[in-house]
Parts: structure tokens; C-alpha cells; sequence
């Protein structure tokens, strides 16, 4: 094409020529083009140069450039800095220098911009779209919007091109796709500013500032992996619930079934639980010993699941297991089913197989405040040849709702402490999510659960490293079923108040100030309960990061330096 313009208009030089290409010049001025027509044969050149490196010609489809001429494109590209002529004239003499000696018509690098307007409408038109300089040879600025492509032993040629960013997605033969880069470190820290500020603003009634808060969580806690992420979108939904008043729905009984169900997926996901019926059956065991007849009453039985262990090491006794009577406490269902006499049936059974002689009762209650003390006695009259019946009572993460009522917890341990039991075995969160000061509480249940996903994520990458999830993705069931028990704990904490906030956690330290007011007195878990414990917690998945200790005769159970449950023993003091 360069060849054939050359032969048409280049072998004759009169005046006509001349004056021909001055008219095309203007035509093409006229159009919007900065590009002289002498120098449309080079154009004509380079575009082909484009169209087979981008596939742009229909000659090859979309997608077959070749990649090293396209890369070259990318990287032989250099911007200048206009205001700096004294480096843009150096190079430009050095190009020239090189370009004399080939013969070769290669693509330059990019220039920006390189051409100087003094018409308003040109530079308008400038502002739209940027040059791209392509060609060698040494150029001369001008004023003129063409005069640069001019004289010198080879002539370099403007084209309009788009963007930079926009020329790099072209060569990549892709969408430009915006890549947005995050510090997630200073993220991480401006959503905990952004949880801390909000709730602040809640206690201060700024429902406003809190709003224009709450709509920051979603998308800092985006930002983050892992527990942190989850345990946000946790506390973000729960003060999204305070500040538009969307306060959960009462469904105690609705949804007791489910609760039982998150229960048990908790159980099976981390070793708490484990270690609550672990430690609380190590000590009634003991104050068991040698005794024939034994009760226990369990506040919150739901599955059933503390009880076989205990009757398994009750059978192994030596002189043989006692008789088993077995009280266990739970809400009514929404289905009026008796989902109580079902664990008794299951529990039943167990006990036949291991030839322990078992009683069960199943006992209704919407609150263990409508407990009273005949409930808990044995049936019928006490045979005075037959020796008197050992009563243990089990609470595991309950006694703490009862703070929600004006009185009730003091009930229910005056009816404890009427039924004069041998051992009183209490575990509960090792946290104070009942203080009056919003902020205050939503800082510890914060810290609280933060540690508390943490060791979720930990002891989850720890089981899949000993054994990969089955096909089904039960471990991942597991956690995921167990996030969702820990979320309905921290809406409770954080969007409730009044009686509806029933998740009013206390420390080791003000449980034995109430059990202590209400006549008790602490009973030593002992060194035994605390080794078997921990190799308990040694064949748990990733036990390297839980941590037991012992505190003036308690057990607690953390993640690395953080205690997150406690189990403590009480008996009746002495008069």
C-alpha cells in the first residue's frame, strides 16, 4: 500500500502535487485528523501492523495475535513527562541516531503527548482522547497541530488511541477489569473502629451516626477472611437489628427443636461441650462412689448426650453399677411431641445393653423456674430398708438465662438446695455479658467471640489436616451449623434487651458470689479430672491451640491465653 501511494502521487513533483495535498491536508484538518496527507501512507502501514497483531482485519479471528508482537506493544511503551523537554529532546536525538542506520519500519515508543494546540476547539478535542506517537526519526515541535510529523529521514505518524489502560485489556485481547488493591491490616483495624463507634453512638440514643455506621460493617467486613469476617457480619447484623429496632422474634418454643439441632452440630464441631460433660461427669462420679442408689437431674438434657459416658463408667464400677434414676428437664415442643420420653427410650436402651439398671422422667418446663422440690424427689414412699437415694444436679450453660427474670435463679437454687443434693455440677461461658453499660458489654462479647471463631477455624483446618471431610462435607456442616449457634448468642447479647436478652453470661468470680449467697459451697475438681482433661483435648483436632487450667479448684477451657467456659462443683454448705 505504501509502495502503490508512492508510484501514484511521489514520482511527480510539480506544483499540482503540491497543491493537491495542501487541499487533502485541509479536508483532513476539516475532519478532525491531525495527520498530513503525506505521511497517510505510513498510517496505512502501521494499522496493518495493528490489525494482524490484534486480529482486528477478519483475517484471523479474535483471540490469534500473536503474543510476542502483542507483548511488545506492552512494553515498549514509555510515557514522558510534557514539561520536561530537556529529557524528551535527549531522547528523541538518540532515537534518530538509531533509526538512521534501519531500514526497517518498527513501532516506536509512546510519546504523551507530544503535539501542542493553540486552537481552543483542537484542544478540546485533545482533552477526549490521548495520542499515541508512533514512528522515528527526530521531530520538531510546532505549534501547529500536524508540523511535528514533518521533516527528517523518517517520518513518525499520529493515530488516535484510547487510554493507556485500555491499550494494555486491547494487547491482553480481554475486558479492562478494574483491580482494586486492599489493605486489609488497616481494614481490619477500621472495622473494629467502625463496630466500637457504632456501638457507642447505640448507648449515646445517636441512632443516626450509628445508622451511617452500621452501613460501613458490611462492606469493611468484606474485606477480611476467615473468623474475623464471619464474626463482623455476626455483630454488624446484630446492631443493624438494634439500630432499626428489628428485634428478634420471641420463638422459644417455636424453634427448640432447631436449638437442640445447633446443639448438637456445636458438640460435634469444637471440644467444648466434650469437656463441660467430661469434667461434670468426672465429678459426679466421684461423689458417687459407693453409693447404690443414685439420681441425677439434668436442667437442659436436650439430646441426651452426656448421660451413656457416664453410665458406661458407672457399669465398669467395681461391686457393680448402681441403680440409675435419671430426671432431665426440657422446653415443650411446638408440636406438643414428646421429644423428652424419646431420649429417655434411646438412653433406656443404652442402659439394657450394659446391664445398668435405669429410670427415667421426662419434666416439661418453659422455665426452670416452675421447678419446685417435690418434682425432684423420688416417687412414692422411701422404703426404710433400702438406702436413701444419692441426688446430683447438672446445669450446663442455663443458669445463666434465669438472670433475665427478677428472682427466678434465686428460686431455682432454693429448690436445689431444698432436695439437699450430694454435688451440684455448674458450667458456663467464662465471660460477663450481663453488665449494664452497652458498650461495655458489647466489647466483651466481641473479644468473647472473636476467640471463640477463632478456635472454630482452628480446629477445623486442624481435622481436615488428620482426616479429610467425608463426601457429604459433614465437618463443614459442623462449623457452619456451629457459626450459626454462636450468631444467635451474639443477636441475643446485642439486639435484646430487657427480658428477651437471655444470653447473660457471667464470670467463674460472680457465680461464686451467688451460689455462695444461696448456700453453697465450692468442691474441688481435683488434679485427676484436670489430666484427663487435657488428654482428652490431646486427641481433639487441633488441641495444640486449647488450653486448660485449673482455678482454685475450677476447670477452665480456653483458646491459647483466652478461658472461654468454666466448670465448676458446689455442694450444700454446711450449718
Amino acid at each position: 500500500m505504501k509502495r502503490e501511494y508512492q508510484e501514484a502521487g511521489g514520482s511527480s513533483g510539480g506544483g499540482s502535487s503540491a497543491d493537491m495535498g495542501s487541499c487533502k491536508d485541509k479536508v483532513m484538518a476539516g475532519l478532525g485528523y491531525k495527520v498530513r496527507s503525506s505521511d497517510m501512507a505510513d498510517v496505512a502501514q502501521k494499522l496493518e501492523q495493528l490489525e494482524m497483531a490484534m486480529g482486528m482485519g477478519g483475517v484471523s479471528a479474535p483471540g490469534a495475535a500473536d503474543d510476542g508482537f502483542v507483548s511488545h506493544l506492552a512494553t515498549d511503551t514509555v510515557h514522558y513527562n510534557p514539561s520536561d523537554l530537556s529529557s524528551w529532546h535527549a531522547f528523541r536525538a538518540q532515537r534518530a541516531a538509531a533509526d538512521s542506520s534501519s531500514s526497517t519500519y518498527a513501532l516506536r515508543p509512546i510519546s504523551l503527548p507530544v503535539v501542542a494546540t493553540a486552537d481552543p476547539s483542537a484542544a478540546d478535542s485533545a482533552r477526549d482522547t490521548k495520542r499515541m506517537r508512533t514512528g522515528g526519526g527526530s521531530t520538531s515541535s510546532s505549534s501547529s497541530s500536524s508540523s511535528s510529523l514533518g521533516g527528517g529521514a523518517s517520518r513518525g505518524s499520529v493515530v488516535e488511541a484510547a487510554p493507556p489502560a485500555t491499550q494494555g485489556a486491547a494487547a491482553a485481547n480481554a475486558p479492562a477489569v478494574p483491580v482494586v488493591v486492599v489493605d486489609t491490616q488497616e481494614a481490619g483495624i477500621r472495622l473494629v473502629h467502625a463496630l466500637l463507634a457504632c456501638a457507642e453512638a447505640v448507648q449515646q440514643e445517636n441512632f443516626a451516626a450509628a445508622e451511617a455506621l452500621v452501613k460501613q460493617i458490611p462492606t469493611l467486613a468484606a474485606s477480611q477472611g476467615g473468623a474475623m469476617r464471619k464474626v463482623a457480619a455476626y455483630f454488624g447484623e446484630a446492631l443493624a437489628r438494634r439500630v432499626y429496632r428489628f428485634r428478634p422474634a420471641d420463638s422459644t418454643l417455636l424453634d427448640a427443636a432447631f436449638a437442640d439441632l445447633l446443639h448438637a452440630h456445636f458438640y460435634e464441631s469444637c471440644p467444648y461441650l466434650k469437656f463441660a460433660h467430661f469434667t461434670a461427669n468426672q465429678a459426679i462420679l466421684e461423689a458417687f462412689a459407693g453409693c447404690r442408689r443414685v439420681h441425677v437431674v439434668d436442667f437442659g438434657i436436650k439430646q441426651g448426650m452426656q448421660w451413656p459416658a457416664l453410665l458406661q463408667a458407672l457399669a465398669l464400677r467395681p461391686g457393680g453399677p448402681p441403680s440409675f434414676r435419671l430426671t432431665g428437664v426440657g422446653p415443650p415442643q411446638p408440636d406438643e411431641t414428646d421429644a423428652l420420653q424419646q431420649v429417655g427410650w434411646k438412653l433406656a436402651q443404652f442402659a439394657h445393653t450394659i446391664r445398668v439398671d435405669f429410670q427415667y422422667r421426662g419434666l416439661v418446663a418453659a422455665t426452670l423456674a416452675d421447678l419446685e422440690p417435690f418434682m425432684l424427689q423420688p416417687e412414692g414412699e422411701a422404703d426404710a430398708n433400702e438406702e436413701p437415694e444419692v441426688i446430683a444436679v447438672n446445669s450446663v450453660f442455663e443458669l445463666h438465662r434465669l438472670l433475665a427474670q427478677p428472682g427466678a435463679l434465686e428460686k431455682v437454687l432454693g429448690t436445689v438446695h431444698a432436695v439437699r443434693p450430694r454435688i451440684v455440677t455448674v458450667v458456663e461461658q467464662e465471660a460477663n455479658h450481663n453488665s449494664g453499660s452497652f458498650l461495655d458489654r458489647f466489647t466483651e462479647s466481641l473479644h468473647y467471640y472473636s476467640t471463640m471463631f477463632d478456635s472454630l477455624e482452628g480446629g477445623s483446618s486442624g481435622q481436615a489436616e488428620l482426616s479429610p471431610p467425608a463426601a457429604g462435607g459433614g465437618g463443614g456442616t459442623d462449623q457452619v451449623m456451629s457459626e450459626v449457634y454462636l450468631g444467635r448468642q451474639i443477636c441475643n447479647v446485642v439486639a435484646c434487651e430487657g427480658a428477651e436478652r437471655t444470653e447473660r453470661h457471667e464470670t467463674l468470680g460472680q457465680w461464686r458470689n451467688r451460689l455462695g449467697r444461696a448456700g453453697f459451697e465450692p468442691v474441688h475438681l481435683g488434679s485427676n479430672a484436670y489430666k484427663q482433661a487435657s488428654t482428652l483435648l490431646a486427641l481433639f483436632a487441633g488441641g495444640d491451640g486449647y488450653r486448660v487450667e485449673e482455678k482454685e479448684g475450677c476447670l477452665t477451657l480456653g483458646w491459647h491465653t483466652r478461658p472461654l467456659i468454666a466448670t465448676s462443683a458446689w455442694r450444700v454448705a454446711a450449718a
